[in-house]
């Protein structure tokens, strides 16, 4: 099967999504530039490092001039301040040069931690993303938002800086444990919800048990619809000034949920995405927005695909189950609060997602009560 490609066109910033089966094994072929001589950064963790550890290998073989990796903890923990000190130690300490290119091979938390550290080194190195979960490959690693994790929150400190190219392995995949592809699964799933009723009619009718179990046409199909539907709204709205914030469905409820969960592994972060949809989902009925069938749907449809629908169904039930005040606490710190108030992404059903800022606190309040009840 011939790669796919999606183009992201930003203008000077525009780039390419390559999406296929072994192309690592021709890396060269994806690079928008010419390897030899070049001083390359790979920033990978210890779950992916054999990934890192043989691109290195392909790299100096095709005439890199020096080529390192760095190697750290695998999960959202990494994403903190101390570890971006340590890639910027790192890159400074092996004297990086702005025509120096950093890699980022792996799921979601290093490719974020890792634009974050290449658009602030030197003020600005171009870095490549090479995504390694199902996560990374149709969400975090397209669009250009870099960032880190605080005691206040998830992404809180961050920026917007484009790759210079995404090259999609479908081959990483096979090593992904279960619990994570299903957890990337949620972002998948989140398309079809925002804006493209037949995608998620495609994912309903038997295509989400092929992707889960990596049927490569299902899989490269899913990959490369995320990516052209994310690619279509960064090209409108590059910085979230927009319709860029639609792409939050399930994220004002799930940062919360992350939050509360520590970042210990115990919510993924697609795991996560999933109950904040739920409730997203709820509280849009609640507001005569959307039908209740198409909560049921989704409901019925995440549990099908093993993602979780109410906190017991994470490991994480007992630190979920906090007081309604600390979840509106957490909430009011989004990135997309404005003036003291919490912002939603809701939806008017299946495929009609829309951006809300007069939410009734009480239904608010309400949701998250039968959340935790549940639970």
């Amino acid at each position: 099967m011939e790669p796919l490609n999606v183009h992201i066109d930003l203008c000077e910033r525009s780039y390419d999504i390559a999406i296929g089966s072994n192309l690592l094994s021709s890396i060269d072929k994806y690079l928008p530039f010419d390897v030899a001589g070049k001083k390359l950064f790979i920033v990978t963790d210890e779950n992916v490092c054999p990934y890192a550890k043989s691109l290195k290998e392909a790299l100096l073989a095709l005439g890199a001039r020096w080529c390192e990796e760095k190697i750290f903890p695998a999960g959202e923990a990494t994403k903190s301040y101390d570890n971006l000190k340590a890639v910027h130690e790192w890159m400074l300490i092996n004297n990086i040069h702005r025509d120096s290119v950093i890699i980022a091979v792996g799921g979601g938390v290093i490719g974020d931690l890792t634009g974050f550290a290449a658009a602030t080194v030197l003020r600005g190195v171009p870095f490549v993303q090479i995504p390694t979960s199902l996560l990374a490959q149709v969400d975090s690693s397209v669009g250009g938002k870099t960032g880190i994790n605080t005691a206040h929150g998830k992404n809180l400190v961050g920026n917007f800086y484009q790759p210079i190219s995404v090259v999609i392995d479908t081959e990483t995949l096979k090593t992904l444990p279960k619990r994570e592809l299903c957890a990337g699964y949620a972002e998948v799933v989140k398309y079809g919800l925002i804006a493209d009723v037949e995608f998620f009619e495609w994912l309903e009718d038997e295509n989400a048990k092929r992707v889960l179990s990596l049927d490569p046409q299902a899989t490269a199909k899913a990959i490369e619809v995320s990516c052209k539907a994310k690619a279509k709204v960064v090209e409108a709205d590059e910085r979230e000034g927009g319709v860029r914030a639609l792409l939050n469905l399930g994220h004002t409820f799930g940062h919360a949920f992350e939050a509360l969960a520590g970042y210990d592994g115990s919510l993924l972060h697609g795991e996560a995405v999933a109950l904040g949809t739920v409730l997203a989902f709820d509280l849009s009925v609640r507001m005569g927005l959307c039908p209740a069938q198409d909560y049921d749907r989704v409901v019925g449809h995440f549990r099908d695909a093993g993602l979780p629908v109410c906190a017991g169904d994470t490991s994480a039930a007992a630190a979920l189950r906090a007081d309604i005040k600390v979840y509106k606490d957490i909430m009011l710190r989004d990135k997309k609060a404005l003036n003291g108030k919490m912002v939603f992404v809701l939806v008017r059903g299946i495929g009609n997602a829309l951006i809300h800022k007069e939410v009734p606190e009480e239904l608010v309040d309400a949701v998250i009560k039968d959340f935790l009840n549940k639970g």
